[in-house]
């Protein structure tokens, strides 16, 4: 479980059925986020990246009304500038582990994803929302700052630089159908709250063991996020690299096979 900052949990961790790592933000109804919950956040992100059983990683809010409204304003408008700082670089540091983790993160939108709770789903490899449960967007520019989590480059690199910048002066909050529109969001599930979870709960067991090889998903996730940020050349070495461990894998010689004996592969993650 997470460590614990002042006996208070606002970060949920456990292993659902079927290799799934469920990671709620504790703190209803807007759950936004305090550095206690960040650091947090930070440790169940490493516990889901040791634990050898989980394969998908799926970071949700708790209750219905938000996924998460971001920072929080109440703290950060009683600290010094110098641990603002801090607490952003902090912030930084928590969602380029989770982008880095080599497991698939899918961030499940229960709710409204504002702010902070935008840029930690951006974070995410796949975001899946809930049909009418909120907004989206990043309306920092209101409060005479920017998105300071990530925000300015992951959007940037989603939709574009100019809509990315039309997104964020204007700080317009959107419906997660024109998210989806945009690219921002793979799909939006109909149904209540619990419908939701579970409809998310099956879609990221599709990417577990023995559907899939846990590890060619992961290699997938690490070639696209560092490869992204390097030159074609240096990008097509990592992909090569990346390749190489998998054709050692006994899960590559079973999908191999069988592919060539026509039956469906059954996968073990090794």
């Amino acid at each position: 479980m997470a460590t614990l900052v002042e006996n208070k949990t606002l970060v949920d961790y456990r292993v659902e059925g079927d290799h799934v790592a469920v990671i709620t933000l504790v703190d209803p109804p807007a759950n936004t986020y305090t550095h206690e919950m960040m650091r947090q956040l930070d440790e169940a992100i490493l516990d889901a990246r040791f634990d050898s059983d989980v394969e998908v990683i799926v970071l949700t809010g708790k209750g219905e009304k938000f996924f998460s409204a971001g920072a929080n304003i109440g703290m950060l408008n009683s600290v010094t500038p110098e641990f603002k700082y801090m607490f952003c670089l902090h912030a930084n540091e928590t969602l380029a582990r989770l982008e880095q983790t080599p497991k698939l993160v899918i961030a499940a939108l229960n709710g409204h994803c504002v702010g902070g709770g935008l840029e930690i789903a951006m974070a995410c490899d796949i975001r899946i929302a809930r049909k009418d449960a909120g907004k989206i967007g990043l309306p920092e520019v209101a409060l005479g700052v920017l998105p300071g989590t990530g925000g300015t480059q992951r959007l940037a690199r989603l939709v574009g630089k100019s809509r990315a910048i039309e997104l964020m002066v204007t700080g317009k909050t959107f419906s997660f159908e024109q998210a989806q529109d945009w690219g921002i969001v793979s799909d939006v599930l109909e149904g209540d709250a619990a419908s939701f979870r579970d409809q998310v709960l099956t879609y990221a067991k599709q990417f577990c063991s023995p559907n899939k090889a846990p590890m060619a998903v992961g290699h997938i996730k690490r070639a696209v996020q560092t490869g992204m940020e390097l030159p074609l050349q240096d990008a097509l070495a990592l992909e090569r690299e990346l390749q190489s461990l998998l054709f050692k894998s006994e899960d590559a010689k079973e999908g191999l096979a069988a592919y060539n004996e026509k039956r469906v592969a059954r996968f073990k993650n090794k």
